[in-house]
C-alpha cells in the first residue's frame, strides 16, 4: 500500500502576515499545493500557540483569525486543495499534547534551541508560562495527530522538528508503530530561509516597526523600500558598496527574477551583474532600491486583489475555516483512535476490558 504524503504548517494568528511569511512559506505552500505530489495538504492557524504569550490579550489572537485566513487566500492557498482550519478548534490536540508530555523531559526542553532564544527575546527569565515551554510538544502533537510526513519550514524550526521526530520514536518504541515521523522542509532559496526587516535586524517583527506586510498599500511598500537599510559605508554613488548584509540585496535574493530586468532594469542582464557594479562602486542606492520596489509591486499586487475581493464577503471566509475545521477533526479523531488503541486506553471499545477482566480472575 503507497504511503500517503502529507504536508503540515501553520502560523500563529498574532499579527497580518508580511513578505516575509511569504517567502519563507506562503509561496511555497501554494507550489506545494499545485503540483499535485501530496495527498492531503493542512495549514492551520495555531491560536492555542499564540495564547501562550496573549493570555491576557485573547482579543488580539481573535480579531487576527480573519487576517491571517485572508492572507492565505490571498497569496493563493485554495481551501478546495488545502484544509485551512484553527487550532483550538481541535480538542484532540490538546489530548495528544497531554500524552506527549510524559515522554519528555524538562532538560530536553531546556536544551530545545529555538525555546532558548524565544525566550530571551521575549524576557521571559524564570516566570514563563508553561504553556509557552512546552510549545515543542503541542507541535509534535499538531504534527503527530495528521500524520504529516512533511513539515514546510524555516532552518530556525529545525531543532523543533527534531523534537517532534524524537517524541514520535519514543512514543512508537513504547507503544508499536503507530505515528508518523516528519521531515522538514526548508525553502531551496536560501535567501528565504529568514528574511531580515527593513531595518537590517535579524527579525520582522511589528514592535520594531520594519515590515512590509501582504496587505500594504503600492505607496506604502515604495516608502518602505526607500527608507531600507543598505551598506552604511556606500556614502556616495562612487564608493565601492557591500552586497553582504545589504537588506536591499537580500530581498533581491529572495524575489528577484531574471525576467525582471527586462522589464524594470534593461541596463544589466543579471542580478550578478547588478551586484558587481554596487561593488565596484558608480550605482547608487535609491537605483537599486526602484528596481527592488518594482519587482515587489509585481509580487504583491495579484495578494492585494485578491486580498481585498475576499475582505468583501468575510463571512465565506469564516464559512471556509469552519469547514476546515470539521475535516480537520476527522482526520485527528482518526489518528486518537489508533493512539488510545495503542496505549490501551481504549476502555469501551467493545468488550475488550471486560473480557481481560474475566480471564485475569480465572487465573486467579
Amino acid at each position: 500500500m503507497k504511503k500517503e504524503r502529507i504536508i503540515l504548517t501553520g502560523d500563529r494568528p498574532t499579527g497580518k502576515l508580511h513578505i516575509g511569511h511569504y517567502v519563507g512559506s506562503l509561496r511555497r505552500r501554494v507550489e506545494l499545493q499545485d503540483s499535485g505530489l501530496y495527498d492531503r495538504i493542512f495549514v492551520f492557524e495555531a491560536d492555542g500557540q499564540a495564547l501562550t504569550d496573549n493570555i491576557d490579550n485573547p482579543s488580539k489572537v481573535r480579531a487576527n483569525v480573519i487576517e491571517v485566513a485572508l492572507d492565505y487566500l490571498a497569496a493563493g492557498l485554495d481551501p478546495e486543495k488545502t484544509t485551512l482550519f484553527i487550532q483550538s478548534q481541535i480538542p484532540e490536540l490538546c489530548e495528544l499534547t497531554f500524552y506527549f508530555m510524559d515522554l519528555v523531559s524538562v532538560a530536553r526542553l531546556q536544551r530545545n534551541p529555538t525555546v532558548k532564544t524565544e525566550i530571551g527575546m521575549r524576557g521571559f527569565g524564570e516566570s514563563i508560562p508553561v504553556g509557552f515551554f512546552t510549545y515543542p510538544i503541542s507541535q509534535a502533537a499538531d504534527i503527530a495527530a495528521f500524520r504529516a510526513t512533511h513539515v514546510p519550514a524555516g532552518e530556525d524550526q529545525e531543532p523543533m522538528i527534531e523534537q517532534c521526530r524524537e517524541i514520535v520514536r519514543r512514543f512508537n518504541f513504547i507503544y508499536g508503530e503507530t505515528l508518523t515521523e516528519p521531515e522538514i522542509m526548508l525553502p531551496d532559496n536560501s535567501a528565504c530561509m529568514r528574511l531580515p526587516g527593513t531595518d537590517g535586524k535579524a527579525k520582522m517583527s511589528k514592535s520594531l516597526c520594519n515590515c512590509i506586510w501582504l496587505a500594504d498599500s503600492a505607496d506604502e511598500v515604495e516608502r518602505k523600500v526607500k527608507s531600507m537599510y543598505t551598506d552604511p559605508g556606500h556614502l556616495r554613488v562612487s564608493d565601492p558598496g557591500k552586497v553582504e548584509g545589504n537588506t536591499v540585496f537580500t530581498y533581491l535574493d529572495a524575489f528577484c527574477r531574471p525576467e525582471h530586468f527586462g522589464r524594470y532594469l534593461p541596463d544589466y542582464a543579471s542580478l550578478d551583474e547588478l551586484k558587481a557594479h554596487y561593488r565596484r562602486g558608480g550605482l547608487g542606492d535609491m537605483k537599486v532600491k526602484k528596481f527592488l520596489a518594482a519587482v515587489l509591486q509585481e509580487v504583491l499586487e495579484p495578494i492585494r486583489s485578491r486580498r481585498a475581493e475576499w475582505e468583501k464577503d468575510i463571512p465565506s471566509v469564516v464559512e471556509i475555516l469552519r469547514k476546515g475545521c470539521e475535516e480537520a477533526r476527522q482526520v485527528a479523531a482518526s489518528t486518537m483512535d489508533d493512539v488510545r488503541r495503542a496505549m490501551k486506553i481504549n476502555y469501551f471499545d467493545g468488550t475488550s476490558l471486560i473480557d481481560e477482566r474475566i480471564a485475569a480472575g480465572k487465573e486467579e
